[in-house]
Formats: C-alpha cells, structure tokens, sequence
C-alpha cells in the first residue's frame, strides 16, 4: 500500500464519526470526509508534509459540511432533513442528538477537545478563535450538554 492509502485507512472511520458529530447528520458526514480525502489526494505530496494531514482532512471536510448548510438553508429554508440514518448504538444517537441541540462553536469545541483529542490551543487554531473563547465554548457547552443529556436520561426513564 502506498502511504495515501495507509493513511486514508487509518483515519476515515474515526474522521467520518468526528464529522458526524460536528454536523449532527452521520449521512452528510460520510460525503464530506469523502470529499475532503479527494482534496487531500489531489494534493498528497503537500498535506503529506504538513505536522497534522488527519487535522486538514477534518477541516475541509467540516468546511464542505458548513458551506453545504448554508447553501442548502438559502435553497431550501424550512423543508425538513432527510429521512435515512447511519445505524448507531442507542447511546450514540443520544449523544449526537444531544449535540445537536448545542450551538455551532460550542459543538466543534466539545468535539474536537473532547472527541477528537485536541488541546485547547489546537481547538483554538482549528476554529480560529482566542483560547479564552474557546474556553468559554467549552464551560458553556459541558453545561448545556450535561442538561440536555440529564433531560433525556428523566425521559427515558419515565417511560
């Protein structure tokens, strides 16, 4: 195997699952991770050299995802998400329903900090805002998640 082939095979499960997370829709995620390991192909001898090839392959791959939500809300604004799901276990969909629920930036932190594996300085860089706000994202996000999470454990509990 050559060393693209190495890579994309070591990384796509784990970067399409990343992906599904930032952007709540595992089908979309799929596409976008596809997407972005063509780019990466198409420039192999370039992201091959660069500290992070995984972290750039998940940047385009959420940059595809962000620019497709916006042109598909100005396209089609109010009509509902598609119906087909990629099967995951009970506990997954309750947290990417969960997150789901999060705004944008504090979803990506959570993600990426927590998920991923990134320091604050790296979630930092990779969503280009000051550590303090990522910080801020991150205190927020656990918060809310956490409330979210608690709510649908009494749900599921009552039923």
């Amino acid at each position: 195997m050559d060393d693209f082939e190495v890579f994309y095979r070591s990384c796509r499960d784990r970067l399409a699952v990343q992906v599904a997370a930032l952007t709540g829709d595992p089908i979309e995620a799929v596409d976008h991770v596809q997407e972005a390991f063509i780019r990466a192909w198409s420039r192999w001898p370039r992201v091959s050299a660069l500290d992070d090839p995984e972290g750039w392959v998940r940047r385009v791959a959420h940059n595809l995802a962000v620019s497709r939500f916006r042109k598909a809300r100005r396209m089609l604004l109010g009509l509902p998400r598609g119906a087909g799901r990629v099967e995951f276990q009970p506990t997954q969909t309750a947290l990417l329903d969960a997150l789901a629920t999060l705004p944008h930036r504090e979803r990506a932190a959570l993600v990426l900090k927590h998920h991923v594996g990134l320091s604050v300085a790296e979630v930092a860089a990779e969503l280009r805002a000051p550590e303090g706000t990522v910080k801020s994202w991150l205190s927020r996000g656990r918060t809310r998640l956490a409330g979210v999470l608690a709510d649908a454990e009494g749900d599921a509990g009552s039923t």
